[in-house]
Order: structure tokens, then C-alpha cells, then sequence
């Protein structure tokens, strides 16, 4: 069992305070769900419902590639490609170091001046959490931009898996990222990327999206499977 399967079996019994949801227009629906992790990596999950039961499906779609929409997004996959020239995958923008991979990009198109206190900081403590943390402060006009456009990237993406297995169990942003930059995510930016999806919009308007702020997810599932398995 990975940590991402864990993480899904976990979510299946946490109570509703462990959740903060993100789309307004959500109904309460029974279905497959859908489980989007950025943390160190990009992990991607279904938790398929037969009717009766939940069945966890693992997966690598972290590692698929990455599809830019939009002008700012193709330049960005270019100066990716620089640095990965066999495979851009979706974790490279997804994760601690696609936090890092984006925020550089930011600063190599000058978006705008960089901040030396960030950038002391960033060669002192782990870079993707002093980027996260300047941007939900709002401290650091580069940092704030990049979380922005982390959020969006990471809406887009779950939107992706969304369409893949039609989640109207919901969708669940689990991994150690989500939590600490929810007050960035529930700005919109993530649902704006969730939802560019043209025709097929109206498939996804009414999911459920839902960021768990439970840190101990993974070792909860991984406690709560083995108890169903020696049952």
C-alpha cells in the first residue's frame, strides 16, 4: 500500500470538521471520488464506489504530462522543458519542488523584483515553504504570484482526474501543501482552473472539492484498512 492509498481510506472516515470546502456550488452527491495529493510529490487516486462498498484505486497519474492552457502556461512549460528535456510531468509544478520550479520561472520572466529577504530565507530553510508562506502572507509580490498560479495549476489538474472518473463522490485535495496554503486556495483561483474545462464546465460545477486539513490522514487509513482487512 503507497501513503496515497492510505491517505484515501483515511478520508473515507474522517468527520466533516477535518474538511473545508471550496466550491460554493457544490451538491452532496453519491459516487466515485477523486483524491489530488501535492505534498513532496503529486500522488492521484479514485476511491470507486460499486454501491455498496469503496474500493481504493492507486495510481501514477502525478507523473503524467503536464498540459499548459494558456500563453503564460506554455512559456512556462518551455523553461521547464530546459530543465527536464525527456518529460515535464505534472509533479514538476505540483509539488514542494514545483512550487520552487514555478516561483523560478516567475523570477527568470521578471515578472517582478525580487525580494532579498525571501531569497536569504530560502537558502536557510526548505525554499517551497518560505515561497508558501510569503505568498499567503502576501509579503512577496513573486511568492504571491507563484502560489497563484500554483493554485490554478492545481485546479486544472484536478479538474483533469475529475473528468477521467466522474467523481461525484467528490473530489479530496489531501497532501501536506493544501492545508497550508488554504486561505490562497479558497480565493478562487483553484475552482477558476478547476473549471476551464469549456463544454464539458457544467460536468464539474456542482462536485465537490474539498481540502483536507488533517495532517495524520495517511496513518489513519493505514490503521483503519488493517482493521477492515482483520475483520
Amino acid at each position: 500500500m503507497t501513503d496515497l492509498e492510505a491517505a484515501a481510506w483515511g478520508l473515507l472516515d474522517l468527520p466533516e470538521r477535518n474538511f473545508v470546502e471550496l466550491n460554493p456550488d457544490a451538491q452532496s452527491q453519491q459516487g466515485h471520488t477523486a483524491v489530488v495529493a501535492a505534498g513532496t510529490g503529486l500522488g492521484e487516486a479514485i476511491i470507486a464506489w460499486d454501491g455498496a462498498a469503496h474500493q481504493v484505486i492507486a495510481s501514477e497519474g502525478g507523473h503524467t504530462d503536464f498540459s499548459p492552457t494558456n500563453e503564460q502556461e506554455i512559456a512556462l512549460l518551455r523553461y521547464l522543458m530546459e530543465k527536464y528535456p525527456e518529460h515535464v510531468s505534472w509533479e514538476r509544478l505540483l509539488s514542494g519542488e514545483g512550487l520552487i520550479n514555478i516561483y523560478q520561472f516567475l523570477k527568470h520572466i521578471n515578472y517582478a523584483q525580487t525580494n532579498p529577504e525571501t531569497e536569504q530565507q530560502m537558502t536557510e530553510r526548505d525554499p517551497a515553504a518560505v515561497i508558501g508562506e510569503a505568498g499567503v502572507s502576501g509579503s512577496d509580490a513573486l511568492c504571491v504570484e507563484a502560489l497563484k498560479l500554483f493554485c490554478r495549476l492545481y485546479g486544472s489538474e484536478s479538474g483533469n482526474l475529475a473528468l477521467k472518473c466522474l467523481p461525484y463522490g467528490g473530489v479530496y485535495l489531501a497532501g501536506g501543501i493544501g492545508a497550508k496554503i488554504l486561505p490562497v486556495l479558497q480565493q478562487g483561483e483553484f475552482m477558476r482552473g478547476f473549471l476551464a474545462k469549456g463544454r464539458c464546465r457544467a460536468v464539474l460545477q456542482k462536485l465537490s472539492v474539498k481540502v483536507c486539513t488533517n495532517p495524520e490522514v495517511a496513518l489513519l487509513g493505514a490503521l483503519s484498512y488493517a482493521k477492515k482487512r482483520l475483520g
